[in-house]
């Protein structure tokens, strides 16, 4: 410790009120008493701060000083004002950290209200469409309604029909692949807007293995794509297109869900 400021230290405990250690907790405070204990000058000014606290305790206080002493903070409190709260750092952390995941939270309700069993697949898929490219695909020519043939006959899938609202389109390519699930998804190229169908299995109860069934067609979006999604027989057929609902609207039965 600095010599100087122990002094100083020494200097203010002698002229205070009795202390001991007990009352003290600051570390540096309780070592300045200990040096400042065995010296004659503190041992006088305790026994006169002493002498002095009787003293005061002996004057009777008249009872209209006592009622007021009673109704009045002799130490006035300082308030704190909405203001000063708002500006403690810690405050503001925690409000900024509040208004952060309260977005999240609406980001993610927004974006997800509208979801369907098989959604999340379905927005995958058009991230496959959008990095897909010809050379990926095997060559057909054939309307897309009639490939359903050749996935069951060459790939073994079921059911994996292209609705009839899509069944007339030419299919110039298409291929059969498995996702990161190992779900054995079917795609195919078309010449109508460059148009790509995709069928995969439908979602299923963990519980009970029953297909998740959802009435109807229902849009999804994905780096600038749009994807109509229907399920048929426990598969799930979608029509993906560059761009946004009112390029697919036209070609379905009925208006897609939203």
């Amino acid at each position: 410790m600095n010599p100087l400021s122990s002094m100083r230290r020494q200097r203010s405990l002698l002229n205070c009120a009795p202390i001991s250690a007990r009352q003290l907790a600051d570390r540096s405070m309780r070592a300045a008493l200990s040096r400042a204990d065995g010296s004659a000058e503190f041992a006088d000014q305790q026994n006169f701060d002493r002498a002095v606290a009787r003293l005061v305790r002996l004057i009777a206080i008249p009872a209209e000083s006592a009622e007021w002493f009673s109704e009045k903070d002799v130490v006035p409190v300082a308030k704190r004002t909405w203001k000063n709260t708002l500006r403690n750092p810690a405050v503001l952390a925690i409000s900024i950290a509040v208004v952060v995941i309260a977005g999240v939270f609406v980001f993610n309700f927004v974006s997800h209200r509208n979801d369907f069993p098989g959604s999340e697949t379905a927005r995958k898929l058009l991230g496959v469409a959008a990095s897909t490219r010809t050379l990926m695909l095997d060559p057909v020519n054939a309307e897309a309604g009639t490939l359903s043939d050749l996935f069951f006959m060459k790939h073994g899938l079921e059911h994996y029909d292209v609705p009839a609202e899509f069944a007339d389109f030419a299919a110039n390519f298409c291929r059969v692949f498995e996702d990161e699930e190992s779900r054995r998804i079917a795609q195919i190229w078309v010449s109508e807007r460059r148009m790509q169908f995709f069928l995969f299995p439908a979602e299923r109860d963990s519980k009970t293995g029953a297909v998740l069934q959802f009435p109807g067609w229902r849009y999804v979006h994905q780096e600038g794509w749009t994807g109509a999604v229907t399920e048929r027989s426990g598969v799930c057929f979608m029509a993906a297109v560059r761009g946004g609902d009112k390029d697919l609207a036209p070609y379905l039965s009925s208006p897609a869900d939203k």
